[in-house]
């Protein structure tokens, strides 16, 4: 049995904003979603897909995904044991949002880069 954390706040899900936050909340959560639907399957691969990311952070994003409902997985009956995730099908119906902001972030890169590099830079001082 998994034992679950419990929040001090509970979560304010007041409009599809506040679930879409509750369930994609997390740095690695979009990009282990968009990894899997490329076909890395299995912890390994998404490790190396996200080496920023800890192995325990990743785990933990990913049960939080398969709590979701939004991937599964599946454990081989092999020595040593292989797992592997894939998306579920309410999990395929955010690769097009996912894509969308990829698409969004592409489009308005240099901007985004300067934003983040040099936070700063507009402040009135």
């Amino acid at each position: 049995m998994k034992s679950k954390a419990h929040r001090k706040i509970p979560p304010n899900l007041q409009c599809g904003l506040d679930l879409v936050g509750e369930v994609l909340y997390g740095k690695w959560k979009i990009r282990l979603l968009w990894f899997i639907n490329q076909g890395h399957k299995r912890p390994s691969e998404l490790h190396k897909k996200i080496p920023d990311a800890s192995r325990r952070v990743l785990t933990m994003q990913l049960n939080e995904l398969l709590d979701h409902e939004l991937i599964t997985k599946t454990v081989f009956p092999e020595v040593p044991p292989r797992v592997e995730y894939e998306l579920t099908p309410f999990g395929q119906t955010l690769i097009p949002v996912i894509r969308a902001i990829g698409e969004w972030g592409d489009e308005h890169e240099a901007r985004l880069r300067g934003l983040i590099e040099h936070p700063n830079r507009y402040e009135d001082v």
